[in-house]
């Protein structure tokens, strides 16, 4: 399995864990899109972990709407673990999406009223 080297994976007990300001910092701090991965629905190992990360998910999607960085910068899938290849897949087709889409509104803007603190590549 290969995927874009770009690509920085941040693990988690369960995505149920991911709260809206872990979404909307991630943004912050120059990611210009984020996918987040959970287990199949009604698969969760912490019960319904992964139906809180996508109503929290679909709200952070409005957010990024509303202040014109845009919603399609934000996934979220559901995958067991023994789909490595589909993994693999979704994080390629979603990499091109943004490469498309380019750098996030919100890296340009911080970009150029502070100057580049960090070269952020897509």
């Amino acid at each position: 399995m290969q995927y874009p080297p770009n690509v920085r994976i941040i693990e988690v007990p369960c995505t149920g864990k991911v709260d809206v300001m872990h979404l909307l910092m991630a943004f912050e701090y120059g990611a210009d899109g984020v996918i987040v991965v959970g287990c199949l629905e009604g698969d969760c190992h912490y019960s319904a972990g992964n139906l809180y990360a996508k109503k929290r998910v679909n709200r952070v999607k409005e957010i990024l709407d509303k202040v014109g960085v845009g919603g399609e910068r934000l996934a979220m899938y559901n995958l067991s673990s023994g789909m490595g290849g589909r993994f693999a897949e979704i994080v390629r087709e979603i990499t091109e999406k943004i490469m498309e889409l380019g750098p996030s509104p919100i890296r340009v803007a911080t970009c150029k009223a502070t100057g580049p603190i960090a070269e952020v590549t897509t």
